[in-house]
């Protein structure tokens, strides 16, 4: 990982440990909500990737009702890029998880990770955006039976 000192400033804006990690805590965090269990700590490492490329994000559904692969099916070019975003935002992404786990943002229980979001109420702009985004993602893949469903719909291997 290059240094903090090092890093282009917009690498220092989009990918910093905190932002990826809150991204990953509120999945995390609506996944358990949604379906009761833990979410698996591969989906929270591909949730930066969707939610932080705009295109995608701006595409995703209003609500979880849409079926996950019904959107596949619809936005192929998006879909396609994913694979490459998450191999690329990996080391990031890892960072992320560590900074939030050293500040209590994540936490590991066998395998899963849960998110722990205190004292985050309204949140606008941008921010705000992602964090919905987030909780979205993590609500639409906890409908889904199985991690590994996720993973082939969206071209990924964990």
């Amino acid at each position: 990982m290059t240094r903090w000192e090092q890093r282009p400033q917009a690498a220092a804006v989009f990918l910093n440990p905190a932002l990826l990690a809150m991204v990953q805590a509120a999945a995390a965090a609506a996944y358990a909500r949604e379906s009761g269990e833990l979410m698996v700590w591969p989906l929270a490492t591909l949730t930066p990737s969707i939610v932080l490329h705009g295109p995608t994000r701006r595409a995703l559904p209003a609500s979880v009702s849409t079926h996950l692969s019904s959107w596949v099916s619809r936005h192929p070019v998006l879909v396609a890029g994913i694979p490459q975003r998450a191999a690329s935002l990996a080391p990031s992404v890892r960072e992320g998880l560590r900074f939030g786990l050293r500040h209590q943002l994540l936490e590991l229980e066998g395998g899963r990770v849960r998110g722990v979001l205190p004292g985050i109420s309204r949140l606008d702009g941008e921010l705000g955006e992602l964090v919905r985004k987030a909780k979205l993602l993590g609500r639409w893949t906890a409908r889904t039976e199985r991690p590994s469903t996720v993973f082939a719909l969206l071209g990924v291997r964990p």
